[in-house]
C-alpha cells in the first residue's frame, strides 16, 4: 500500500480549510469534510489512476473531493504525494503557480 504525503503547502491549507469550515459553519461540517476528504485519499491510495489527469501538469492527477475542494497529487510505486488543496473557486492561474513548486 502506498504511503501518502502532504505537502507542507497542503498541510498549511488544509489547516486553514479546517478552521474556517469550523469557524463558518460548525464542529459536525468540519467532520464531515474530514471524512469526505480521508475517503478520497484511500480511494487515490488504492486505486491513484482512478481519477482524471490534470492539464496543468504532466504526472499530476486531481481527486475531487467536494464541489468546492479538490486536491493535486502526483503517485510513483510507494507513495502519493499531494501537492496542493484547491478551491476551486480560486483563480485558476494561482494553481498553475502553486503547482510548479513542488515543497513536498
Amino acid at each position: 500500500m502506498r504511503r501518502v504525503i502532504l505537502s507542507k503547502r497542503t498541510s498549511i491549507k488544509l489547516d486553514k480549510l479546517l478552521n474556517y469550515i469550523e469557524f463558518k459553519w460548525s464542529e459536525k461540517v468540519k467532520q464531515e469534510f474530514i471524512a469526505k476528504l480521508d475517503k478520497s485519499i484511500e480511494k487515490v491510495r488504492d486505486f491513484p489512476e482512478s481519477t482524471e489527469k490534470s492539464e496543468i501538469k504532466k504526472g499530476l492527477h486531481r481527486c475531487v473531493v467536494t464541489n468546492q475542494t479538490t486536491f493535486f497529487y502526483q503517485f510513483d510505486d510507494t507513495t502519493i504525494k499531494i501537492i496542493t488543496l484547491f478551491n476551486t473557486r480560486m483563480n485558476p492561474q494561482k494553481l498553475k503557480k502553486e503547482t510548479e513548486k513542488n515543497d513536498i
